[in-house]
């Protein structure tokens, strides 16, 4: 086993921890804000969720993690490939680090997405990148934000007319249960789209050290050993936490009541479900935000922090040309060195 393979399988590990500490978190920062389920009690679900959802739904359905092996190609002599891999995991974990500390929530699958582009443009430019995979990742960015959006605008309409005339003590207890396991359906959902992103990634360090083969269709099937490491480092990295994360989403961007925090979960659901279906690699973080602001501007305009969104808008914006330039860089570098 070569040096550069084992550095990279340490970065991936490395990213899919942080990637449990800071991305997972979103996934239960309103059921957290709106008092459904105490931090610590959120938390351990969220670990439990996110195992399950990374390794059993890639055992019937890797179509994001197959997206993701195919979107670009990494062309070089001797080990250039393994070392551009490695670079673009460097770039990842700088940039979500980075992200966490200022209590952004910038997306992981976001820098992923940058880093592995810019590496693998640093070996063969733009002819690196498959367009057709590419532009599923074009395709989720609108998606999640369109149905994000409208989908907590128009659910959360849909709630306050159905609900209108109950009690509002009543109310409470059925969004109380539905908030849980919301969160619980959004964690499990984060491991499937996040899980399998990383797992795309670990596979390709293997298949460029000779030690996996793709199939006809260009992707790879996952071995077990993969989807339980990815599935457990996942979960361990979020068992850390995240409360910087969840404040700003949760208690910051719009103060949400029972039924609001449901709605938001459950939109954001349905359409990270939908779109795990299809194999659209999207941003959990990207899609539960936007939720959150349709179930804000369902209120009314005003109730959403518009300034605190424009940072969130504005950190999504440059991860894809930072991250990217820095991969960029780091690969060239790496390349040049080694």
């Amino acid at each position: 086993m070569s040096v550069s393979l084992v550095i990279t399988l340490i970065l991936v590990i490395g990213v899919i921890f942080v990637n449990g500490w800071t991305d997972a978190p979103n996934a239960i920062a309103t059921a957290i804000s709106t008092r459904v389920l105490r931090p610590n009690v959120a938390i351990g679900m969220a670990v439990i969720c996110n195992f399950l959802g990374a390794l059993i739904m890639t055992m019937f359905n890797a179509q994001v993690a197959e997206t993701i092996s195919k979107m670009v190609r990494f062309e070089g002599s001797g080990n250039a490939a393994q070392v551009a891999l490695a670079a673009s995991l460097f770039s990842i974990v700088v940039w979500a680090v980075a992200a966490w500390w200022f209590g952004i929530p910038t997306s992981e699958s976001h820098a992923l997405i940058a880093g592995l582009t810019g590496s693998a443009m640093a070996l063969g430019g733009l002819g690196a990148v498959n367009m057709n995979e590419w532009m599923k990742v074009i395709i989720g960015l609108f998606v999640s934000t369109f149905f994000g959006f409208f989908g907590g605008y128009f659910v959360t309409k849909i709630v306050e007319t159905v609900f209108f005339h109950m009690e509002r003590r009543k109310t409470n207890k059925v969004f109380t249960i539905g908030q849980a396991g919301g969160a619980a359906a959004m964690s499990f959902l984060h491991g499937v789209q996040d899980g399998q992103k990383f797992m795309g990634v670990f596979m390709l360090g293997l298949f460029y050290n000779g030690l996996a083969e793709k199939t006809p269709s260009g992707g790879f099937i996952i071995p077990i050993w993969v989807m339980v490491i990815c599935s457990v480092v996942m979960g361990v990295g979020t068992s850390v936490g995240g409360m910087r994360i969840i404040k700003s989403v949760g208690m910051d961007m719009v103060k949400l009541e029972k039924y609001q925090g449901f709605s938001a979960d459950l939109s954001a659901a349905i359409c990270l479900f939908g779109a795990s279906i299809f194999g659209i690699p999207v941003s959990t973080t990207h899609t539960k935000t936007t939720a959150i602001m349709g179930v804000g501007a369902a209120k009314r305009i005003s109730s959403v922090d518009w300034q605190l969104v424009k940072e969130m808008v504005m950190a999504w914006v440059l991860t894809f040309p930072g991250c990217g330039l820095i991969a960029y860089i780091m690969a060239k570098f790496f390349v040049a060195i080694f």
